[in-house]
């Protein structure tokens, strides 16, 4: 047994193994925190920007709306003025038509006792609103 080779014990390298790497190293995806902050913060900043012309921009259409509805006011009134008078102008000479043949009736003579003014309240109903409207 003396001729017998003795088996010898695995033993390392002379200077050692290499060095294991078991940190993880993942390649490097995509923009770092601090340029995707920068760029939302542009990105907000100029949606920020263009709200501010945006609400510039209805602040003067509203200015212009209110000053069109001042210059327009006078003219309107006085339209309605006008068609207020035609229709109860023509109001009157139908209800002269009506009650000519009753004595002692004053065609446009106020209901009211009083002499405080009453405008006339004509409803203007649309056609198809109209109780007595058939549709075909």
């Amino acid at each position: 047994m003396s001729n017998a080779t003795v088996p010898g014990q695995d033993m390392p390298p002379k200077g050692g193994f290499s060095s294991i790497r078991y940190e993880r190293r993942l390649p490097k995806r995509g923009p770092s925190g601090v340029a995707m902050f920068a760029i939302c913060g542009a990105v907000m900043g100029y949606g920020w920007y263009r709200l501010y012309l945006g609400l510039d921009e209805r602040r003067e259409l509203d200015r212009e709306k209110i000053w069109s509805r001042i210059h327009l006011t006078p003219m309107l009134l006085a339209e309605t003025d006008r068609d207020e008078y035609r229709r109860n102008h023509a109001a009157v000479e139908r209800e002269r038509e009506i009650m000519k043949d009753i004595p002692g009736w004053e065609a446009g003579k106020s209901v009211y006792n009083g002499n405080r003014y009453m405008p006339m309240v004509i409803a203007n109903v649309p056609l198809h609103q109209r109780p007595d409207f058939k549709k075909d």
